[in-house]
Formats: structure tokens, C-alpha cells, sequence
């Protein structure tokens, strides 16, 4: 069943908003059915879920394939996936509110609020703003310092505290780099600003209001509650296999939510009604605007055409910004451990699309698309298929690991012996990492970072090999150089870990005993 809550009047808006609502359009929902349905077998996705909101409703809803792969219990509207970075508009918009109490002001210095807030230089420390750490404008490169807080046990403050270390990529304001740790730093914020949590704000301020009550950040909580999707890693790009969740609790201002396309369903109504839910207006006019606005720019090629038909593309406070064919496009999309969302707006037509899915090869920008040409009554273009294409042939082209494989020296020993390698190694932006002979192999540990453990085996000359004892959607082949002075004393370690999310080059250490 298309529609999820079976009440007599969903089911005959079901029948009848295609007639009086989009007749001049002429939406076809059992079209778009069968096309979501090919998608998620010709990507291979294990299961998903997906919302249509238009002129204040949900639409459209229906769940396909399964919530673990092998299983047969399908997904529906009421199934929660992980939407990480779909989270941090929440935050943005808990700041919006915060401003409007006259409690910070948009262009208030982080230090204000945290004094121990530093970044790589003294000025850009000084200066820095919540409108620069909401719209990733700092000079940090994508995805810095994610190493830190992947899967550990630090604290948010322990991870700004440690931002210090990383290196810019451009200055204060001069380019865009999308930052995680800027969005727990934000977190904090609102924490020292309030005195609660991030979650408590986002369910007291939001949440309760618009009544979204299976949205949860806690994993046990949200187990407990049933209707839940698995995460899946990928291997070799075909085969899906569930993996265990992973809490992002601790760093939940940048991606620790979990939800589902009911609930989001009216977070996109809300947003599509500038922060207006029933009688009571959560957003001013400046908040919108404040949010909805380019606060960084991104270069367009103007002597290509491009997919979408986008003249220009940004960010705002917690949303990416560019136009669909002429139309603005609110968007934002979110990467967890073996899942992936994206969340669609077109304001001025009134429509919004949510697409989760529990798996990491997923038609997350083709079905938005493809829902946006039949709304705008645009020639049918199969997005999922040439997205696909575009995907595989990315895939291929990645030749980073199989480059590491030929060029790999088979038969040689390691200069420096096992048991020099045995010690203590620091690095700035992580803290200690331990080698260790274990039942006489080497292992390397990471003290804040359980699932960071491996077994290590020899590679070639001084280089090993990580063998993680958790799998990790993220990256396979990893491997650790040890270097050494002019006289094989061993200084340090370099990681080598291709991937497109987590920098492990910025965890190589000194050894300092």
C-alpha cells in the first residue's frame, strides 16, 4: 500500500489528489511507484523508504525491498533509518531560535561561547562565527579531522579541543570545506548557551512540537521501539551485509539522528511553511532567510551543461542551496555506517522528497529528480540508470587500492624487527597509539577507537597491513609504514588508508617510547 497510515481519508486523498491537486500535471503515483521499485533492484539497494510531501500532505509513501538483506520484512513509513547529516539543519534551526531570543547573534565569535575554541592560526581563531562554522567557510578541507570522532570515545569538547591540529586547506571565509567538527562545535553551543544537550533542544524545541515521537538518538532506545532498517557495507560494490548500528550520540549536532518518512514528512512540511506548524510560528522571517540564504558559494562550469539545469549552488546554515532548472532546491543528503539519506525541497512548488535507504550504492540524488520532473511536468529522464552508470564508472576508475596492490614487492623482510616496533606512538590530533606483540603478532591499538584495532602483518619491507577486528563500511585495505632514522631507529608511523571520507594521514605519529 502506497499511502502508510491506512485511515478512510489518506487512502481516498491517495485516490483523489492526483485528480484535484496535480491534475494539470498529471502525477502518476503508480508510475513513480514502479520506477522507485526498479531503482532499488537496479542498484541493488537492500531496502528503502520513500516520502512525498506537496502543498502541506504526505502524498506519497512506501517502503521497498527489505530492512536486513535476506530477510523478507519489507520497510515502510514508520521504519527508522539512520539520517546522519540531515541532522545538522536541525542544529541550524536550534541556532535560528536561540538568535530570535536574543540569547547569540549570528555573528557572534565562537570564543565568545567557547573560550578554548582554536583553529590554525590566532585570527582566524579570534574571528571565526557561528555563521562560518554553519556554513563551512573556516579553511578547513572536507571531512578534517572525522578521524578523531569516527567511532570513539572522545567528548566533544576533547574533539575542539584538538581541532587546533589540523591544517587549512584556504583561509577564513576564502572556499568551502565541509566540516563536521564545525557542526559539533555548534553543538556545544547550544549546550553552553542552554544548558542542555543538543537532543533535549532538537525534542523540546522541535521534535515534541511537530510531534515526530519515533525520532530518536540513542540506539538502544530506538532498537527497543521496533521498525527499524539495518546498515549495510558494501562489498565489491554488489554484495550487502548488515552490520551492527554504530551510536553517533556523542557528536549527534552533526549526524545523530535516526528517523523515518513519517516524521520527516512533517519536518519538511515545516520547513516548507517557513517554520509555521499549526497556530504557533517557530521561525521568524529573518531565521528563514537567515537559513535558506548562500552564506558559501560553489562554482558552477559555465561552458558545460550540467544535469540538473543549476545556474548557481551553495550553502546556507545547515542546507546545501543551487536551483533545479530555475526552481531553488533546498537539499541536504547524510551518510551513517551502512546508510544513506537525502532530504529534497523545491519551496516555490511546494514539494519535498525523503529518501532513506539502509545501504551505502544508493539513487539518492536520481529520485529526487525524477519526482521533481513529474511535479514541473518535464520530460521523463531515467536518472537512476544514467546515475548508475555514472556511479560504475566512478567505482572503476578508482584504481587507488588495486595501484597499491601492484605495486606491492613481493619477498622482501622487514629492515626494522618486530619487537623495535613494539612502543608508544603520539599524534597531535589523536592522542597515543599503542603497537603491541600479542601472542607473537603485532597488533596495533587505538586507545579511544576500539573498532580501530588490527592485527598487523607484513606488507613489504617496513610497511604492514591493518586487519581490523570490526569491518568498516568506509575503507578495506589499510596499511601502516614504520620510518626510522639513518640509524633504524624507529620514528614514527605513516597510514595509508584509501577512501573518501576518513583522512588517516592526519593521525601519523611520532614514537615517543
Amino acid at each position: 500500500m502506497i499511502l502508510h497510515h491506512v485511515k478512510k481519508y489518506l487512502f481516498l486523498g491517495f485516490i483523489l489528489l492526483p485528480i484535484l491537486s496535480f491534475s494539470q500535471r498529471k502525477v502518476d503515483f503508480e508510475k513513480l511507484d514502479q520506477y522507485f521499485s526498479k531503482s532499488q533492484k537496479e542498484w541493488g539497494v537492500p531496502g528503502m523508504s520513500i516520502g512525498i510531501v506537496k502543498d502541506g500532505e504526505l502524498v506519497f509513501s512506501k517502503g521497498y525491498g527489505t530492512q536486513e538483506a535476506g530477510k523478507k520484512q519489507q520497510p515502510d513509513a514508520e521504519t527508522n533509518f539512520a539520517i546522519a547529516s540531515n541532522s545538522k539543519a536541525f542544529t541550524s534551526a536550534i541556532m535560528g531560535m536561540l538568535v530570535q531570543e536574543g540569547k547569540l547573534k549570528w555573528t557572534d565569535k565562537v570564543r565568545d561561547y567557547l573560550p578554548y575554541f582554536t583553529l590554525y592560526d590566532d585570527f582566524v581563531s579570534e574571528n571565526t562565527t557561528i555563521e562560518d562554522i554553519l556554513s563551512h567557510r573556516v579553511g578547513l578541507t572536507t571531512f578534517g579531522g572525522d578521524i578523531m570522532w569516527y567511532n570513539s570515545d572522545f567528548t566533544s569538547e576533547e574533539i575542539i579541543k584538538n581541532i587546533r591540529h589540523l591544517k587549512p586547506a584556504y583561509g577564513l571565509r576564502d572556499g568551502f570545506g565541509y566540516s563536521n567538527v564545525m557542526f559539533i562545535t555548534a553543538g556545544e553551543i547550544i549546550k553552553t548557551v542552554t544548558g542542555k544537550s543538543w537532543y533535549d533542544n532538537v525534542k523540546e524545541r522541535i521534535l515534541d512540537p511537530l510531534e515526530m515521537d519515533r525520532t530518536f538518538v540513542n540506539v538502544p532506545q530506538m532498537v527497543a521501539d521496533g521498525n527499524s532498517a539495518k546498515p549495510h557495507t558494501l562489498i565489491n560494490d554488489s554484495e550487502n551485509q548488515a552490520i551492527p548500528y554504530t551510536s553517533w550520540e556523542e557528536i549527534a549536532s552533526t549526524g545523530g539522528l535516526f528517523s523515518n518518512v513519517d516524521d520527516l514528512s512533517k519536518w519538511v512540511i515545516f520547513n516548507l511553511k517557513n517554520g509555521v506548524v499549526g497556530d504557533d510560528t517557530l521561525f521568524t522571517r529573518s531565521s528563514r532567510n537567515a537559513l535558506w540564504n548562500q552564506h558559501n558559494m560553489f562554482a558552477i562550469d559555465r561552458t558545460q551543461s550540467n544535469p540538473y539545469g543549476a545556474h548557481f549552488a551553495g550553502y546556507g546554515l545547515g542546507w546545501f542551496l543551487r536551483d533545479y532548472h530555475g526552481k531553488l532546491r533546498v537539499y541536504h543528503t547524510g551518510g551513517y555506517d551502512g546508510m544513506i539519506s537525502s532530504i529534497n525541497m523545491l519551496p516555490e512548488e511546494n514539494l519535498g522528497v525523503i529518501v532513506l535507504i539502509n545501504g551505502l550504492k544508493a539513487p539518492i540524488g536520481s529520485i529526487p529528480a525524477y519526482v521533481f520532473d513529474a511535479f514541473l511536468g518535464r520530460e521523463k529522464t531515467d536518472w537512476s540508470t544514467i546515475d548508475l552508470k555514472r556511479h560504475n564508472e566512478s567505482y572503476a576508475s578508482d584504481t587507488r587500492i588495486e595501484d597499491l596492490r601492484k605495486a606491492r614487492q613481493e619477498g622482501t623482510s622487514p629492515i626494522i624487527p618486530a619487537e623495535d616496533l613494539v612502543g608508544t606512538y603520539h599524534s597531535d590530533l589523536y592522542g597515543d597509539i599503542d603497537v603491541k606483540i600479542n601472542g607473537g603478532s603485532l597488533e596495533i591499538v587505538f586507545p579511544h577507537t576500539a573498532s580501530l584495532q588490527a592485527d598487523l602483518t607484513h606488507w613489504h619491507h617496513d610497511t604492514y597491513q591493518m586487519h581490523f577486528v570490526k569491518d568498516h563500511p568506509w575503507f578495506t585495505l589499510a596499511l601502516v609504514k614504520f620510518t626510522s632514522d639513518a640509524s633504524q631507529k624507529v620514528t614514527g608511523i605513516e597510514f595509508t588508508v584509501p577512501n573518501n571520507d576518513f583522512w588517516f594521514e592526519e593521525l601519523n605519529a611520532k614514537k615517543v617510547e
